[in-house]
């Protein structure tokens, strides 16, 4: 077993546990209200009732907030309010996406909005954002540093700001023409990168890294955000889809414009052309699509820019110099978001 297996093993109950102790419904609830966050974060069905083997996700960006406190050489429990809120605010952000997107599943399983309508689903998503903020003080250890405290909470603010910028700029370009790649990146820089960039900040600031260091982990964890995302761009237009679990290119079947689509369309009047038809793509044209991706070397521009945003993520890394085996895990886990095909 890897280092970060080990870790991940050691993280996971821990994670759990505060996330569920932060979403315990007061007995003054409606049974609904409190269930359809247990819903969402995948602990129990439509009817509220547990499910056997529960997913809510992989945990990342919470197991990366606790890695990083160790590798500045704290002890992880510093950092597990912040780790809790971390996770929280994703799935907050998750659950506006999918009524945004009119996502009609997520994880295998119908959407919130989907099943209690999208008024309620919203509702919802504002608890978690509440309870994201909330779960700082109700998870910190008695005799914490108040100053701690609200640290935390204005570096989660601040993530908050650039998630929800973000997502605001993402909306907009599906109704805007001509989004260039810069514009683009700028986008992802809030909606993908902010909170792993807030996480690894939270990790080292609870661990009581100076802030030169906390700058770096800051530099780290936004640079990681940007090489998977574009890194997910890629997969989903060239991935196989037996390891990626999706329909091939599935991005050029949904008219998404990621960034190898922009890279292709500010270059390729084919391509343009192609996508300013009305009707839904035909498999040959989808085809169509992505070899003339590949006649302007869009494939190619994403994976020179994934690989830069590698290098920089690793360089950051090495800057802030992550001490033991944390540190050891912290350069596994950027393997595995990075160097993975699905």
């Amino acid at each position: 077993m890897s280092q970060l297996s080990e870790t991940i093993e050691r993280y996971l109950p821990l994670i759990e546990s505060d996330l569920r102790a932060v979403l315990t419904a007061p007995s003054t609830a409606p049974p609904d209200f409190f269930g359809m966050l247990h819903y969402h974060m995948g602990w129990v069905d439509e009817k509220g009732q547990p499910v056997d083997n529960a997913s809510g996700g992989k945990r990342v960006r919470p197991v990366l907030t606790l890695l990083v406190c160790e590798a500045v050489g704290g002890a992880p429990h510093p950092a597990r309010p912040a780790a809790a809120a971390v996770e929280l605010i994703h799935n907050f952000s998750l659950l506006h996406d999918d009524i945004e997107d009119q996502s009609p599943t997520r994880r295998g399983r119908p959407t919130a909005w989907a099943i209690w309508g999208p008024a309620q689903a919203i509702n919802a998503g504002d608890t978690l954002f509440t309870l994201a903020f909330l779960a700082v003080p109700r998870l910190t250890l008695p005799g914490t540093d108040p100053a701690l405290t609200n640290r935390m909470w204005s570096i989660l603010g601040d993530t908050c700001l650039e998630l929800t910028r973000g997502q605001h700029l993402d909306m907009s370009f599906e109704a805007q023409d001509g989004v260039s790649t810069e514009e683009y990146l700028h986008m992802i820089r809030g909606k993908t990168a902010a909170l792993l960039a807030g996480s690894a900040s939270l990790g080292a600031l609870a661990g009581g890294a100076d802030e030169e260091t906390l700058d770096h982990y800051r530099a780290f964890g936004e640079s990681l955000g940007l090489a998977f995302q574009v890194i997910d761009d890629t997969l989903d237009i060239w991935g196989d889809p037996e390891l990626t679990g999706k329909e091939p290119a599935v991005d050029i079947r949904q008219r998404k414009k990621s960034l190898p689509v922009l890279y292709g369309l500010a270059r390729s009047d084919d391509l343009r052309m192609l996508y300013g038809q009305e009707e839904p793509f035909s498999d040959s044209e989808v085809d169509r699509a992505v070899a003339l991706l590949d006649e302007v070397g869009a494939r190619a521009f994403a994976e020179d820019l994934a690989r830069q945003y590698t290098h920089d993520t690793l360089h950051s890394l090495e800057a802030a110099e992550p001490d033991g085996p944390a540190g050891e895990g912290l350069h596994q886990l950027v393997h595995m978001l990075l160097h993975r095909d699905h």
